[in-house]
């Protein structure tokens, strides 16, 4: 077990599919996993492994923002030896050309987050996917028929904040939407020599105020669910 996830050595697949929400695990494991076992439920953080289409892979809980997966993304690589991260969530989407529910396939996680500069020495503002994670979820989705698009994404410690539009940096790396996790994701997979990639749903049109409502979004996540499941499958 590591400082914050019970799980015994070996109870914890080489792919995990990484939400934010541990009821989002717990979902996941409870409708698309066989033979399911719960390996931690430390901190009320869910992580499950069990069996999809024959393969063993778990699912678990990065809570929100930089500082939360960048803590279970590093045990989950180093203390239990895990070769590859697929983060699914939700964004907002910066522009009107994105429409509620779009997928999202993270090429580059721009922040203003300090967060791989501190930890590892890893200067700049943009951080790439890391392996071949990004090219699976590219080529599952075709053979699948799911429209995704890949695309810049900003990273944000912050989200509620006092200024209104479009924050310079997403401008400066073109990013069409915001989340709050997947650069330092990337970081440690960087650092560590890990897969990393992040499928996201866009929930909210920032410009327009639209947003999927939460009756919808157990409907809404499904596509993005089978996606990083079935990618999964080639690792």
């Amino acid at each position: 077990m590591s400082v914050h996830i019970a799980a015994k050595k070996g109870e914890i697949a080489k792919t995990v599919l990484q939400p934010g929400d541990p009821l989002r695990a717990k979902y996941i494991a409870d409708n698309f996993l066989n033979e399911v076992k719960l390996v931690s439920q430390t901190r009320n953080i869910f992580y499950f492994t069990g069996i999809y289409k024959g393969k063993e892979i778990s699912v678990g809980a990065s809570g929100m923002g930089i500082p939360s997966i960048g803590i279970y993304s590093f045990e989950l690589f180093t203390e239990y030896e895990v070769d590859t991260i697929i983060r699914i969530g939700t964004c907002g989407a910066y522009t009107s050309d994105l429409k509620l529910f779009d997928l999202l396939n993270v090429e580059n996680s721009a922040s203003e987050s300090t967060y791989a500069k501190h930890a590892w020495g890893i200067e700049g503002e943009l951080i790439k996917n890391q392996g071949n994670a990004f090219g699976l979820i590219n080529e599952t989705a075709k053979a699948l028929s799911l429209d995704i698009q890949p695309t810049n994404i900003h990273t944000s410690d912050i989200f509620y904040r006092k200024e209104e539009g479009i924050p310079a940096i997403a401008t400066k790396y073109n990013c069409s939407a915001v989340e709050m996790e997947a650069f330092a994701l990337f970081a440690n997979a960087q650092y560590l020599g890990k897969n990393a990639a992040t499928i996201l749903t866009v929930s909210d049109i920032i410009p327009t105020r639209e947003q999927i409502s939460a009756d919808q979004r157990e409907k809404a996540l499904k596509p993005m669910i089978e996606l990083a499941l079935e990618t999964a499958l080639q690792f």
